[in-house]
């Protein structure tokens, strides 16, 4: 059984710029997540991965993020004063910091509390469709193909 969720998120821009205290803590998470799950039924890990599904990550909350601020600096700058008009210029900043570099200021903050990438919540949740059997015909399919080569290398050589 896999116990180091962190090897399947190899390459993560957010991952590798979040402290790894808090990737261990994600990480156990995930794992802790899938053991509760292992002795559960079919209709229960369906519902954990729908949610899973649902869950937003961290690139929709930066995303969602930057966009209310806008709209909110927008406004102010029509109504109040034209100074308002930095948070949008700021939220856009971050938004194309983190398109570029994976990280921007609010990235540690959400991170801390628990916000996930989406190859963490990928993770769980194709932890889950295993244990769900979801894979269970592939491998199926993979025995009898393997089955089937061997017949036909045995038969080679008669």
């Amino acid at each position: 059984m896999i116990t180091d969720f962190g090897e399947l998120v190899r390459g993560d821009r957010v991952r590798a710029h979040t402290s790894p205290e808090i990737n261990e803590a994600i990480d156990r998470e995930i794992a802790a997540s899938v053991r509760f799950y292992a002795g559960k039924t079919h209709y229960e890990i369906s519902k954990r991965i729908e949610e899973l599904d649902n869950e937003w990550d961290i690139g929709r909350f930066i995303e969602f993020r930057a966009g209310v601020v806008s709209i909110i600096g927008v406004a102010l700058g029509f109504r109040k004063s034209k100074k308002w008009f930095i948070l949008p210029l700021i939220a856009g900043s971050f938004l194309l910091q983190y398109a570029i570099q994976g990280w921007c200021p609010p990235v540690p903050v959400l991170r801390r509390f628990g916000i996930r990438t989406k190859q963490e919540i990928d993770v769980e949740k194709y932890a889950l469709k295993a244990l769900h059997g979801d894979f269970d015909r592939v491998f199926s399919q993979e025995s009898e193909t393997t089955r089937a080569k061997e017949k036909v290398s045995g038969s080679k050589g008669v």
